[in-house]
């Protein structure tokens, strides 16, 4: 055959030009190396996950000093002298309340009693939550003692902290890397249901700090913060330490949008 004519294949012969099977292999080998470059680029761009947890199939029973200061914890003891304060959110988009009322209506003062709650354990960052997927999964096991409710101490008045506010079920390892648009709008629905709303900060050392976020007299907020979900903003409020948490009690209207993008959402 002439080098010069144009090469022809005919399927049912077994004789393959060299031309042909050189034509062949460059076609296969560009495509490997075009689909693993388009690989290693997809997986680059990708956001990292967090190393967070969510033990969604698993549940852990915790017995624990129950308080509301001011959204539901159990305050939890890990070691002699040594307690951990456990966020409890409910199933879905919603608080806890709706799993603790039928303890409430059990006992006159559920405050600093001892509860036994079996749940699904979240955490990340040092903080934990339980979310409640059942109230007859909450049980009484010791009525309340207000010598066991933690210990809460004023630190500073009139900070000024820079962050974005999110809901930190969501944001602490239900979702993973929880990132992006569509996440906002999942936080604020999860803030309007009643999921505490929690200002994440992060310093020039890329340490973060969580703060739970109430009104300046120290009372739960949700509808009225939804404004700001997700939006990088200056925040100015009393911080308040209870034991391994810290809460900022603010006025809503004094929240500054500071129109950057957001880190979060």
């Amino acid at each position: 055959m002439n080098n010069n004519e144009d090469d022809f294949f005919v399927g049912y012969l077994d004789n393959v030009s060299s031309k042909t099977k050189k034509t062949v292999k460059n076609f296969v080998l560009i495509g490997i190396l075009t689909l693993i470059t388009i690989a290693a680029v997809f997986a680059f761009t990708q956001n990292t996950f967090k190393n967070s947890s969510f033990e969604l199939t698993t549940n852990t029973k915790i017995m624990g000093v129950y308080h509301e200061m001011p959204y539901p914890m159990l305050k939890v003891k890990t070691a002699e002298n040594t307690f951990k304060n456990i966020l409890l959110i409910g199933f879905g988009k919603y608080s806890a309340n709706p799993f603790l009322k039928k303890i409430r209506e059990e006992a006159s003062e559920l405050s600093g009693s001892m509860l036994s709650i079996e749940g699904n354990l979240i955490y990340y960052n040092g903080k934990t939550l339980l979310q409640i997927t059942s109230d007859e999964k909450v049980t009484l096991i010791e009525k309340a003692n207000t010598k066991r409710l933690p210990k809460t101490k004023s630190l500073v008045n009139d900070m000024e902290l820079t962050g974005e506010i999110v809901d930190p079920k969501c944001y602490f390892g239900v979702m993973k890397p929880g990132k992006g648009k569509i996440h906002r709008s999942c936080a604020v629905l999860c803030i309007s249901g009643g999921i505490p709303p929690v200002l994440a900060t992060t310093d020039e050392n890329n340490i973060s700090e969580y703060y739970l976020i109430t009104d300046q007299k120290g009372n739960p907020i949700n509808k009225e913060i939804l404004p700001y979900v997700g939006k990088p903003s200056l925040v100015t409020g009393n911080v308040v330490k209870i034991e391994d948490w810290y809460q900022l009690r603010i006025d809503v209207s004094s929240i500054k949008e500071l129109n950057l993008p957001s880190r979060i959402y």
